[in-house]
């Protein structure tokens, strides 16, 4: 699915976004994501079960399918998210077996698309039909075992809705909570959105940068667009560098 990426986010371009917490603030939060991340991981080793056992009834997940069929949603937070896997030769080249799509319900931000940035981003939308509940913010693929290897943003074509600014969804992702039925998953999704605080910032800002250059009108819908930012996360670094 990777294989169009249109901007591959490159470690010197992370830049720290305004009102980004200091290290004295952010480190009680980073230690939290990264205890927790160790603490399910070493839960599922110790029971020899995998990360998406569950979700997958303990078998081989179908191609293109929902894992859950109708979305894992979190009815009080208003975050949900859907596991799926592509045909093999849709998949990423570093290894990806699959991927998980985060999304934003209505109520956390009907009431913030009137402001200036978002009316702005909206133009991008005008022929989108505006009837859709969610809101996509991120996807995050993981390898056959379990383990996540990158993050990336794709067009609005491929998952059927619409998108925020950078800056509201990185807003929304900033305040994310899972408490979906599946709490291995969600426990996971959690921490790396909160380990990768900055790399998800530099990943939406080039996602907006992609949208903004390109050249046919219709850009949201144009399949020839699919890919708009990725980057390879390596959570055993990540971990140690927040110890």
């Amino acid at each position: 699915m990777l294989g169009e990426i249109r901007h591959e986010v490159r470690p010197q371009e992370l830049v720290a976004p305004a009102g980004k917490l200091s290290d004295l603030q952010a480190r009680p939060a980073l230690g939290a994501a990264s205890q927790r991340l160790l603490e399910t991981y070493a839960g599922l080793a110790q029971r020899r079960a995998h990360l998406f056992g569950d979700l997958l009834g303990n078998a081989i997940p179908g191609q293109w399918r929902h894992y859950p069929e109708d979305d894992a949603i979190d009815p009080v937070s208003g975050f949900q998210w859907f596991y799926h896997s592509h045909a093999p030769d849709g998949r990423e080249r570093n290894g990806e077996h699959g991927h998980i799509h985060l999304f934003a319900r209505r109520r956390l931000w009907s009431r913030r698309l009137g402001s200036a940035r978002e009316r702005a981003f909206g133009i991008l939308s005008r022929d989108v039909p505006a009837f859709h509940n969610t809101r996509h913010l991120l996807a995050i693929g993981f390898d056959a075992k379990g383990v996540p290897g990158s993050m990336f943003t794709v067009n609005s074509w491929v998952t059927g809705d619409r998108m925020l600014s950078a800056g509201l969804t990185a807003q929304l992702l900033d305040g994310l909570h899972l408490d979906t039925g599946y709490p291995h998953v969600d426990a996971v999704i959690q921490s790396l959105v909160a380990l990768h605080r900055a790399e998800i910032r530099a990943l939406l800002w080039h996602r907006d940068k992609t949208l903004s250059a390109w050249e046919r009108t219709d850009v949201l819908s144009d399949q020839d667009l699919e890919v708009l930012s990725a980057i390879r996360i390596d959570v055993d670094a990540k971990l140690a560098a927040a110890a």
